[in-house]
């Protein structure tokens, strides 16, 4: 190598040495990267912090030290969550000398009473970032804890104490611990809570533990018709006293919902479960673990499909319906009202705001204690179970009547000369069992590793070069005349704009799936703006997917495991790998993956996770998502300039450098 590349080098380049290492301490690491903690800074995350101290609660509740839990809402954007539990320890911690416990739990990343299972058998918080991280991103949080008949203050300024824990004096009468915060402008802007948004979540927390009564209060300034000043909820029948109101007066297939109950073996925890099926309009899914929402779903989620699948399976083999082996778990779940809340030990999550469950032990503990329930369920009363049995079928067969037309088209657009499809498309032959699916990849190299990993009768590939038109600046004669989308549309035969049928798409799912980096995540922007632009009516009927390919394999000894992103990592570090050297190999891009490894991780309906891409229902939701398409991708460069300027504290700066 030529000693020119070392002395052409700017010295503006900037010099690496131990200096350029920083070690981040306390919670420092919260505000440089609140996304790793709470998934941003947005309103979602604002309210997820009202979620950790309120889960902090549900888990004293839960584990029977408390029974009741309020919420009050002020006018100057603070919250504060009260419950009559233990209290937290106030005594001088025995590895902090100096300091109360208190402040510990309060001041220190994954410090708490959940890691042994002691103090806690079943609780939402798992790895100690909860609370501690509510106090790293609020401007002023004061924690207030009555125990051993003695009250006690501590107070703490962006996860800075501002002073030594106090000693108010005795109270009887109270018991437990009060956490009021304030949210850090600096981190959230102008952002405010949103009684509407907070009044549904204390109520949702209290059809979750029928033993706990919620009171919520709110300042007179924040009350509306639909947010009371002051409420109690507290629902003796649990789930299925919120299924009751969900259903409302709707006419259901069957006129008893299933609900019910079932504790795990050996104590492992237990779960509960409500759900209809209403007759003539859509339903909707709640799944939780541990009081916790998982809105994505996951294991406990796999557990009741099975059970609920299996058990019209074998109900319509009891009564001689020989097409109910056809039945699947999508004819059973698609439009019902469906609650579902597993407690269990030492739960495992897809991310620190635990949008998904993924303990395997979930699947097989939700699907036992379901399964026999919902057997006697159907053959109690047989005139009920034939009823659902018949309302299933009726979609199974309109389902296979639906799949049936794709194929025929399918056969036709192959078969027919006019029709030709692109030459760089390599298709399924669909007469698998399984639906049908396009994964679009990048590139040539991710394309040859996808189509070894393919199953050939379900999974179609169509590989594209690079970053595509941005349909939201390009005028409608360039869009027509851009090779790569006249590709994507014809291999997906259902037209585009006014004349989309999505009736005519050859597919039942479409899967964009690039690589996890900067460049695949900009290529699944533009995808993404395409169908929403060009097919709307595809991406509104659920039909469009994002694949979640791995960035990381972590090994330690025969044991591997696969992190989508840093956070997945350094949480699989914390528990899977914890205490042992982990060898950390990134892949740069899908076309390094060999074809089991894609296979296995991103592309078997078995193992992988896939994020659906839908559209707000309310047309007033769909106008702002096209006004926030248009600024974030139209042609005005200034607003993205502005978006950018306004987001640029959220920017990783660890993905910047990779």
């Amino acid at each position: 190598m030529s000693d020119d590349l070392f002395e052409n080098t700017p010295a503006s380049s900037g010099d690496y040495d131990s200096s350029s290492i920083e070690v981040l301490e306390g919670l420092e690491p919260v505000r440089r990267r609140p996304g790793m903690y709470i998934g941003g800074t947005d309103e979602r995350a604002l309210h997820h912090l009202v979620a950790e101290v309120l889960d902090n609660a549900m888990d004293e509740a839960v584990a029977g030290h408390a029974s009741r839990i309020e919420i009050r809402v002020e006018g100057n954007n603070t919250v504060s969550i009260a419950d009559n539990g233990r209290g937290i320890p106030v005594d001088e911690h025995p590895k902090f000398p100096g300091k109360s416990t208190l402040e510990v739990i309060l001041s220190t990343l994954h410090s708490g009473g959940k890691f042994s299972g002691k103090a806690y058998a079943t609780s939402g918080g798992l790895h100690g970032v909860g609370v501690s991280v509510v106090n790293a991103l609020s401007s002023h949080t004061r924690v207030e804890v009555a125990r051993d008949r003695e009250l006690y203050a501590q107070e703490f300024s962006r996860g800075q104490a501002l002073g030594p824990i106090e000693k108010l004096g005795p109270t009887p009468n109270r018991r437990g611990t009060t956490v009021t915060f304030t949210p850090d402008s600096e981190i959230f802007g102008d952002r405010q809570f949103k009684p509407a948004r907070l009044f549904k979540l204390a109520r949702s927390k209290a059809y979750l533990f029928a033993g706990v009564e919620i009171r919520w209060k709110c300042a007179a300034s924040l009350a509306s018709e639909d947010v009371p000043e002051e409420a109690v909820f507290k629902f003796p029948g649990g789930l299925a006293d919120h299924l009751k109101e969900q259903v409302g007066t709707r006419e259901c297939v069957t006129a008893e919902p299933f609900t019910g109950s079932q504790d795990f073996p050996d104590e492992q925890g237990r779960v509960e479960w409500a759900i209809a099926w209403p007759l003539y309009s859509d339903g909707s899914t709640s799944w939780y673990c541990n009081t916790v929402p998982t809105p994505d779903g996951g294991t406990h989620e796999q557990g009741l499909r099975a059970a609920l699948t299996k058990g019209l399976r074998a109900f319509g083999e009891l009564t001689g319906t020989k097409k109910s082996k056809d039945i699947t778990a999508d004819d059973v779940m698609t439009g019902s009202e469906i609650m579902l809340s597993v407690f269990i030990r030492d739960p495992q999550f897809q991310s620190q705001t635990k949008d998904r469950l993924t303990s395997p032990d979930a699947a097989r503990l939700v699907e036992n204690a379901v399964r026999d329930h919902f057997d006697h369920f159907l053959s109690d009363n047989m005139e009920r179970g034939k009823a659902l049995l018949g309302s299933v079928m009726e979609r199974m067969d309109e389902r296979l009547r639906r799949k049936q037309e794709r194929e025929i088209k399918r056969k036709t657009a192959t078969n027919a000369k006019k029709l030709r499809l692109p030459g760089k498309l390599t298709d399924c032959s669909g007469e698998g069992g399984g639906e049908t699916e396009l994964f679009i990849v990048e590139g040539d190299s991710a394309g040859g590793s996808a189509k070894q990993a393919r199953n050939r009768k379900t999974q179609a590939i169509l590989p594209i070069r690079g970053k595509i038109l941005n349909v939201a600046s390009a005028s409608a004669d360039k869009i027509r005349a851009n090779q790569e989308i006249a590709d994507l549309a014809l291999a997906l035969g259902c037209g585009m704009r006014k004349d989309c049928d999505p009736e005519a798409l050859r597919y039942d799912r479409i899967i964009i799936m690039t690589d996890a980096d900067v460049d695949g995540a900009h290529i699944a922007t533009l995808l993404m703006t395409f169908f929403f632009q060009e097919m709307a009516e595809i991406v509104k009927r659920g039909h469009l997917f994002l694949a979640q390919p791995p960035l990381y394999r972590l090994t330690a000894g025969k044991e591997s495991r696969y992190a989508r992103d840093d956070a997945h990592r350094a949480e699989l570090e914390e528990t899977v790998f914890k205490g042992k050297k982990v060898d950390v190999g990134r892949f740069k891009g899908l076309g390094e993956m060999n074809p089991q490894q894609l296979r296995e991780t991103t592309m078997d309906p078995q193992s992988r996770s896939l994020i659906r891409i839908t559209l707000p229902p309310e047309h007033e939701q769909r106008h702002a998502v096209k006004e926030l398409v248009d600024r974030l991708m139209g042609r005005n460069p200034e607003h993205r300039f502005n978006f950018i300027q306004n987001r640029a504290g959220e920017i990783d700066r660890d993905m910047i450098d990779a």
